[in-house]
C-alpha cells in the first residue's frame, strides 16, 4: 500500500471514530443521568427510612441497582475515552504520513534539479 492509500484508510477511520465518538458522547450523557436520577432517589428513600446522613454515603453506591447503574456509566465513559484515544491515535499517523509525502516531495524537487 503507497502512503496515498495509507492516508486515505485513515481519513476513512477518523470519519467512522468521530461518528463513533458522537454516539458513545450520547450513551455516556444518558448513563449518567439514568445514574444519578437512580442515586438520587436511593438516597431520599434512605433519608426516608431514617438513614443518619453519613450512613446514607457509604450505603447508597452498595446497592445493587445503583452499583449497576455506575459500572454502567463508568463502562461508557471508558468507552468515550478509549475513542478519543483513538482519534488522537490516527490523527498522530497522519501527521506522520503528511511528513513523509513532504519529504518525498522535497526530495522528488531535489533530483529535478
Amino acid at each position: 500500500m503507497n502512503v496515498w492509500e495509507e492516508l486515505s484508510k485513515l481519513i476513512e477511520q477518523l470519519r467512522t471514530c468521530v461518528k463513533s465518538l458522537k454516539t458513545n458522547g450520547i450513551t455516556l450523557a444518558n448513563k449518567e443521568r439514568e445514574y444519578k436520577e437512580l442515586l438520587r432517589l436511593e438516597v431520599i428513600k434512605l433519608k426516608d427510612e431514617g438513614t443518619t446522613g453519613t450512613l446514607i454515603e457509604k450505603i447508597v453506591y452498595g446497592i445493587p441497582e445503583v452499583a449497576a447503574k455506575r459500572e454502567a456509566r463508568d463502562i461508557a465513559e471508558a468507552t468515550y475515552k478509549a475513542n478519543l484515544e483513538a482519534v488522537g491515535s490516527i490523527k498522530l499517523q497522519m501527521k506522520v504520513l503528511e511528513s513523509k509525502i513532504n519529504y518525498d516531495i522535497e526530495k522528488d524537487k531535489e533530483k529535478e534539479n
